[in-house]
This record gives structure tokens, C-alpha cells and sequence, in this order.
């Protein structure tokens, strides 16, 4: 046996990633959202913008993490509910190592779909129809766990919200290690529901406004509320990541330089695919961030969430460029 493939035996980790299935439809206007409000009308606003393009694209923040793992070759099982017009998307996904085996099919609702519009600075606005997503909530993770032989990990993404907190108490009544990752959920759930689900996370990621956001809802402080997660894993945009955990120095990892900046979305699912690769690979947090930002530059530099291609040769140049020879030898060892 290589000793590549006994790595990949010896760390073999089962993820399971929990949230949205969804098309995206994502405009570009050229103009600045910011010139087109005024101030004292905001109470008020009825804007509609002349989009000069229109991308329909797979998305769901559950299934881009699932397509990026799967591109790794760490073969996520997807959790999640669509609708019976899923069959091709199911197809692409399965074509791409993921395992969709896991995802309830509704007789009533389409798959879910978000609108977002992009402006010239990078600015988003967007709606997001749950469909489908709702009857996520229907779903025990101990047929998923029955199914696959276990698992070791369920990253609990946005979601229907009673599926979010359905997946973290029976996880926790389970004892599976969760991520929580409340993403775009976090303006509809109140502080209570916060607390509920990052308690006892494993990992709880959030960008820099999401973190002081948590902070505000529940009532914790940053310190009260890395004591109750495992790690706190923070998005820094263009400035990298940070990880902190009670006791240890923070783990900060910058981000490769990027060839262009096509399209933002998608850019937080792919970081979360790349570290939850690494964490199923068994290398260190600081190669599993590294590994993360490495997968979220090449989005950042593509127009749609799974519409960029993962060619290991590039991969691993860049990579290196970004990291070292050695924190490359590392991941190569997994990247085949």
C-alpha cells in the first residue's frame, strides 16, 4: 500500500454536512447600491436595478461544502431536503463523490432558490425561498449514521431552524461532534436559539460581523463563548482566518493571492470545505485553514458556488506559493 493511501485509510473520517440545497440566481449590477439610498428614506426604500447579467447556479451552503469536500476526495454525506426536481442536480453532486443518499426528496415543494444581486464593490442583497428546506426537519440523523457506519462529525449549516436545533440535540443526545455554522440564519434566530446551538460545538464558524452579531444575541462574551465550543473559527475575508480555543494561542492563516475577483458567493462554504477535508484528512487545524483558504480563492476567482474546477496539479502550485514546501508535502499526501 502507498503511503498516501494508508494516510488516507488511517484518518478516514465520516462528515456528515447538514443545511441548504438550493438554486442560486445571481445577477450583476454594474452600478454601487450605496448611490442609488438616500439617507432620510431608508424607512421607505423601492429600488429596482437594471441587471446586466443572470447566472442560474447549484448552490445551498450545505451542498457547495459537500461539492468542495468532494472534489478533495473526502466523500461528505449530504443531509438536506430538495424537491423532485433535484434528479440532475443529485446526478452532478454524485458524479462529484458526494453522497446524497442521505437527502428527503418533498412530494410538494420545489428545491429551494436564492435571488442575490451583486453590485460593482462586491455588495450582496438577496432573498432566500425555503421550500423544500423545510421538511429538513424531518430528518434523523441515526438513519443517516445507521446507513454509513457512523459518523464522525455533523457540520449543522443554515437550515430550516427547526431542523438546525433537531440536528444539535440529537447530537448531542448522541454524543457525535457537531460544527455549528449558523451563516445566514443568524438575522432570523433570536439569542436563545443561538445559545442552543453553539453549546458544546466542536467547531463554531462564523465570519467577523457574524461573530460580533453571536456575541450581541446571546449576551456572552467572546471569552464566555469560546468556553462552551471546542473552537472558535473565524472568517477574516481577505485579511485569512483565525482559530481560537480556551488556553492556546490563536492559529492565524492568511489567504493565497488571488488571480481575479469574479464572484464572492459561495467564497465561506468553500473555506468550510476545505478545513472540514483537512479535518477528515487527520492534518493539524493550521493545514486544515490553510487548505480552506486555498479552496475559497478559487471561487472567489470563479462566477458561481460550484462552478470551479480542481485541477491538483494547480492546486498543490499554489498551494505551495501561498504555504511552504512542507505544509504542501503534507496536503499532497492526501490531495491524489
Amino acid at each position: 500500500m502507498s503511503r498516501s493511501a494508508s494516510l488516507r485509510r488511517v484518518h478516514a473520517v465520516r462528515i456528515a454536512v447538514t443545511g441548504s440545497i438550493a438554486t442560486d440566481h445571481l445577477m450583476t449590477f454594474p452600478g454601487r447600491f450605496a448611490d442609488q439610498l438616500v439617507a432620510d428614506q431608508l424607512h421607505t426604500v423601492s429600488l429596482s436595478f437594471l441587471v446586466d447579467k443572470l447566472d442560474v447556479r447549484r448552490g445551498g451552503v450545505a451542498a457547495n461544502i459537500a461539492f468542495g469536500m468532494g472534489q478533495l476526495g473526502t466523500r461528505p454525506v449530504l443531509v438536506g431536503a430538495a424537491g423532485a426536481d433535484f434528479d440532475e442536480y443529485r446526478a452532478w453532486l454524485d458524479r462529484h463523490g458526494v453522497d446524497t443518499e442521505s437527502v428527503r426528496i418533498s412530494d410538494t415543494l420545489h428545491t429551494a432558490r436564492f435571488v442575490c444581486t451583486t453590485d460593482a464593490d462586491h455588495n450582496q442583497i438577496g432573498s432566500f425561498y425555503t421550500g423544500a428546506m423545510s421538511e429538513a426537519r424531518l430528518i434523523e440523523l441515526k438513519t443517516v449514521a445507521d446507513r454509513v457506519g457512523g459518523l464522525d462529525l455533523v457540520s449543522i449549516g443554515a437550515d430550516d431552524p427547526e431542523a438546525m436545533l433537531r440536528h444539535t440535540e440529537e447530537c448531542r443526545s448522541r454524543s457525535i461532534p457537531f460544527a455549528a455554522d449558523f451563516s445566514q440564519q443568524i438575522a432570523r434566530m433570536d439569542g436563545e436559539e443561538i445559545r442552543i446551538l453553539l453549546d458544546g460545538a466542536t467547531y463554531l464558524f462564523s465570519n467577523e460581523y457574524e461573530k460580533g452579531l453571536i456575541e450581541t444575541k446571546t449576551g456572552w462574551t467572546d471569552a464566555e463563548i469560546l468556553s462552551r465550543v471546542g473552537h472558535r473559527v473565524t472568517t477574516l475575508g481577505a485579511q485569512g482566518v483565525r482559530i481560537e480555543r480556551v488556553g492556546e494561542d490563536p492559529i492565524e492563516v492568511g489567504t493565497p493571492d488571488e488571480e481575479r475577483k469574479a464572484d464572492p458567493t459561495g467564497v465561506g462554504d468553500a473555506f468550510r470545505a476545505g478545513f472540514l477535508s483537512g479535518l477528515a484528512w487527520g492534518v493539524s487545524l493550521e493545514r486544515a485553514a490553510q487548505v480552506g483558504c486555498m479552496l475559497a480563492t478559487l471561487v472567489i476567482e470563479t462566477v458561481g458556488t460550484q462552478e470551479y474546477q480542481l485541477r491538483r496539479g494547480h492546486f498543490m502550485e499554489r498551494f505551495t506559493k501561498a504555504y511552504g514546501d512542507e505544509a504542501a508535502v503534507e496536503v499532497q499526501a492526501h490531495l491524489v
